[in-house]
C-alpha cells in the first residue's frame, strides 16, 4: 500500500487574512513541502498543471525536477498533465529529464484535464476533446517504446523513425491514466495495461469499486496480468494532532475552494453539513486526527481496492505551516498504521469487503 500526496499549487486568497501570495513563493513552498514529504517516508508527490491566475504551477516536471536532486526515495509524478492540449513528444522529454534527475523516481499520470484554459491557450478545439487524447496518447506510449519513432496522426505533424532524448532510466518509465469516474477512461487503461488513477474527490468512495472491477475485467481480457496492475486514488483530505482541531482548520479553504470552482462548474453550495458528511468512514473526506485519516484509508483499500493512496492537501489556501505539520504527521504516523494493518489483511488472505 503506498501513500502520499497531490497539489494543484493554488494561490488563492488566504479566507482568514485576505492575502495571496505570489506564485514565485508557492512554488518554493511546494518543494519544501515534497523534500518533507520524501523526509519522512511518504512513496509518491503529485503535481497538478493549470494555466490560469490562482494556480502556480503549469509545468508539474519543471517543479518537481527541483525536488528530484533534494530528495532520495520519493516518487515525482503529475497530477495531472494536460495531455489533450500538450505535445507528447515535449511531455516525454520532460519527464525522461526528471528520470534521469531522480535517478528513476519519475511518472506521468495523464489526463484529459477537468479544466479547460490549455485548450485555447495552445490553440485546440473543445470539440476534439476526446479524439485529442486518444491520438496524443498513442504518441507518447509509442515514445516510451523505442528510440526512433514513426507515428502520424490528426492533430500533430507526423514523425519518421526519429530519435526522441533523453530516454529515461526507467524502462518503460511509467504513465498512469488519470480518470473522474468516467467509464470509458477506466476501460481504456485496462486495456492497455495502464495504472489507473481515480480522483474520488465527492460522493461515497465505495461507489467505485465497480469501476476497479470493469478496470481489471478490461484487463484480463486484454491478456494483462491483472494482479501486477496498480489502482490509486487521490482525496482531498488533511491530517492534524486533535479530530476537531484539524476539521476546523480544514474547513475555510475548502469551503472557499469548493465554492469557487462550483460557481463555475454549476455546483450547489458548499456547506458545513456537505463538508460533516463527507467526513464520514463512507464519504470522500480524509479529514481528522491520524487515526481517524488511518482509518479512513484502510477502509478504502479493503472495500475498493485502491493499492495507492494520494491525500490532496491544500484544498485552496492554507498556512504551510499547517501543510508541512499535516505532511509531517501523514507520513510518520498514518502511513506505517496503514501499511501495518494491509500488510496483516493481505498475509491473512481475507477476503475483499
Amino acid at each position: 500500500m503506498e501513500i502520499g500526496l497531490s497539489t494543484f499549487v493554488e494561490t488563492t486568497p488566504d479566507v482568514t487574512t485576505g492575502e495571496t501570495i505570489s506564485h514565485a513563493e508557492r512554488l518554493r513552498e511546494i518543494v519544501e513541502e515534497i523534500v518533507l514529504a520524501d523526509k519522512v517516508g511518504l512513496d509518491v508527490f503529485g503535481v497538478g498543471e493549470h494555466h490560469r491566475k490562482d494556480y502556480a504551477a503549469s509545468n508539474p516536471a519543471v517543479v518537481l525536477a527541483a525536488a528530484a536532486t533534494q530528495t532520495r526515495w520519493i516518487r515525482l509524478t503529475s497530477a495531472v498533465t494536460v495531455l489533450s492540449s500538450a505535445d507528447p513528444v515535449r511531455v516525454f522529454q520532460d519527464f525522461a529529464t526528471l528520470d534521469g534527475l531522480s535517478n528513476g523516481r519519475a511518472e506521468i499520470m495523464a489526463g484529459r484535464g477537468s479544466f479547460i484554459e490549455s485548450f485555447p491557450l495552445f490553440g485546440y478545439a473543445l470539440d476534439d476533446y476526446d479524439e485529442l487524447f486518444e491520438e496524443k496518447l498513442d504518441l507518447l506510449l509509442k515514445l516510451r517504446e523505442s528510440e526512433k519513432v514513426t507515428w502520424s496522426g490528426k492533430h500533430r505533424a507526423s514523425i519518421n523513425n526519429l530519435g526522441v532524448y533523453p530516454r529515461p532510466v526507467q524502462n518503460p518509465l511509467p504513465v498512469w491514466i488519470g480518470s473522474g469516474g468516467n467509464t470509458e477512461s477506466v476501460i481504456r487503461a485496462g486495456l492497455l495495461g495502464l495504472p489507473l488513477v481515480l480522483a474520488i474527490i465527492g460522493g461515497r468512495p465505495v461507489q467505485f469499486a465497480p469501476l476497479v472491477q470493469l478496470y481489471k475485467k478490461a484487463a484480463k481480457q486484454a491478456g494483462h496480468d491483472v494482479s501486477k496492475l496498480t489502482v490509486a486514488s487521490h482525496s482531498h483530505g488533511f491530517v492534524g494532532e486533535q479530530q476537531e482541531d484539524a476539521v476546523e482548520r480544514f474547513f475555510p479553504s475548502t469551503q472557499a475552494s469548493m465554492n469557487i470552482i462550483g460557481r463555475e462548474r454549476g455546483w450547489g453550495h458548499y456547506g458545513r453539513a456537505s463538508y460533516d458528511a463527507a467526513r464520514s468512514l463512507e464519504g470522500a473526506l480524509y479529514v481528522g486526527d491520524v487515526e481517524t485519516v488511518a482509518n479512513k484509508i484502510i477502509y478504502l483499500r479493503k472495500k475498493v481496492g485502491i493499492t495507492r493512496f494520494m491525500l490532496h492537501c491544500p484544498l485552496g489556501t492554507m498556512p504551510h505551516a499547517d501543510v508541512m505539520r499535516s505532511i509531517e504527521l501523514l507520513g510518520a504516523e498514518v502511513a506505517p498504521r496503514v501499511r501495518e494493518e494491509i500488510a496483516r489483511w493481505e498475509a491473512a488472505g481475507e477476503p475483499e469487503e
